[in-house]
């Protein structure tokens, strides 16, 4: 009844548009400045002359019949050799197996390797006792070449200097443990063979990987995030949107279960399924119409590029929370988003504040009633923010979790990163009986409803005062979250 229903309305985007998915070539690490000069879409004009879209090529595997094939042949050097044991094969070059005896297993790692032959060290630091060794460049090609083009060379972006320990430790962390672009070929071709499928029962759809694997704030261990846009309007979350995704999981239970284990309907106010590729073995959550994630994605996006501190700052906040206990939306503590956003608040907030509010400075460009189609361009018109606020990542981890545990006001202000200051909490329901609001940026709901249990919100407050009072007295980072273990997690 799907493919031929009239509720599923008009194609969401022109049908110029139907064959590029502007959302998911971009390249990780490369700042949205530099956009317009690589990735255009098909009605802006260069040097005069229209850019058409290139053809798809066929990506490096392929699901048929419900299985991964891979379509190359493996060398001849490989055949019969001994396998090497799990906890002997390095993490970027491990493969999920198939019970399967007529099919070989995909390696996402053979499309893009990780450039691990370009190594230094960071500008300005100091020599760190911990790590010994280089590590990888913040360097970036592009997505998966999943169609014909070319694309620029690898592009290293700047980072802040480290002169003192406990920025030291924040960079090196930061540098082992970011998103690489090995980690989101992973996640991309998941999303281009999930589409073909999706297409088949709703054949005007599109699939969007959006959140953290595209803002700039992903992590090698960050889940894939998908938004199915069926079409332009609206639709209702607590029917509708169920009603697809329990579609959708009994779809995948019956035809996709050799590639796809552990669809699971989650019925929130956002309903999702959770679901685990087999062959890039990353969990993945897929919502419905959900769009307000993909304007969120490249508003974070922009943020995260116009100061070389914020990404930084962010991947350190984020696994420091992970590791307290307080980064689990399911458990009562915080997400990962809030997060985020927390740490754009206190940097727009500072005395000679760090970041602008973007919504404020460029609101044609960050327009919540934009084409979807044209979202993925805002970030380009943006320039870099020049703040004379020299403190250094140290200072402002520090700084953020003093300001969280002493200055702001949890009983009566809100978060707002769209106002870039804290604003007095509404009187709407959805804001009463809440410990922490946090804004979200467009369609100004709580982000944090999740806080609503005192004993929750005292752990979080508990975490960020003695954590604050530790890193402030020792100025290591392993005070407060254990460096080696992390790594070890990434």
């Amino acid at each position: 009844m799907f493919p031929n229903s009239s509720n599923l309305g008009h194609p969401p985007f022109p049908l110029e548009h139907q064959q590029y998915n502007f959302f998911i070539n971009l390249p990780v690490n490369i700042p949205p400045v530099l956009f317009h000069q690589q990735f255009q879409s098909t009605t802006t004009p260069v040097s005069g002359n229209l850019l058409t879209i290139p053809p798809v090529s066929p990506p490096p595997f392929a699901y048929r019949n419900g299985s991964p094939v891979h379509t190359s042949a493996a060398p001849a050097s490989f055949r019969g050799r001994k396998r090497l044991k799990e906890q002997d094969v390095p993490y970027q070059v491990k493969r999920q197996r198939f019970h399967s005896p007529h099919h070989e297993s995909a390696s996402a790692n053979q499309v893009v390797p990780l450039p691990e032959d370009h190594r230094r060290s960071f500008p300005g630091s100091i020599p760190s006792p911990l790590f010994p060794a280089h590590y990888i460049s913040d360097l970036t090609g592009c997505v998966p070449p999943l169609q014909e083009a070319s694309f620029p060379d690898l592009i290293e972006t700047a980072l802040p200097v480290a002169k003192d320990k406990l920025s030291q430790q924040i960079l090196e962390l930061f540098q082992v443990c970011q998103q690489q672009t090995y980690d989101l070929n992973k996640k991309e071709l998941c999303r281009a063979q999930l589409q073909r499928e999706i297409q088949q029962i709703f054949p005007n759809s599109r699939l969007f990987l959006v959140g953290s694997s595209l803002n700039g704030f992903g992590t090698r261990s960050s889940d894939g995030d998908l938004c199915l846009v069926v079409k332009e309007q609206p639709i209702n979350q607590k029917t509708e949107a169920r009603h697809i995704l329990s579609f959708l999981q009994k779809h995948f239970c019956r035809k996709l279960s050799n590639y796809i284990e552990r669809p699971q309907l989650i019925r929130a106010k956002v309903p999702i399924v959770k679901f685990r590729d087999k062959v890039s073995c990353v969990e993945f959550d897929l919502n419905v119409n959900n769009v307000v994630g993909i304007r969120n994605t490249f508003l974070l996006r922009t943020y995260a590029y116009i100061e070389s501190r914020v990404r930084p700052l962010v991947l350190v906040v984020k696994k420091w929370a992970s590791f307290r206990g307080i980064n689990d939306a399911s458990r009562g503590t915080l997400s990962s988003y809030s997060l985020v956003l927390m740490v754009l608040h206190y940097l727009q907030t500072l005395p000679e504040p760090i970041l602008p509010s973007l919504q404020k400075n460029y609101p044609e460009s960050f327009d919540p009633t934009m084409q979807l189609h044209l979202v993925h361009r805002a970030p380009c018109t943006i320039p870099p923010y020049l703040s004379k606020n020299q403190s250094t990542l140290g200072d402002l981890l520090l700084g953020f979790l003093k300001y969280y545990a002493t200055e702001f006001d949890w009983s009566s202000q809100m978060i707002s990163v769209r106002e870039a200051k804290a604003i007095p909490r509404p009187d709407g329901i959805e804001w009463r009986n809440k410990f922490i609001c946090v804004e979200e940026p467009f369609d100004r709901t709580n982000t944090a409803r999740a806080v609503h249990e005192k004993q929750k919100f005292d752990i979080i407050l508990d975490e960020f005062r003695k954590s604050w009072q530790r890193l402030r007295d020792r100025r290591d980072l392993n005070c407060v979250l254990p460096l080696r273990a992390t790594l070890q997690k990434r």
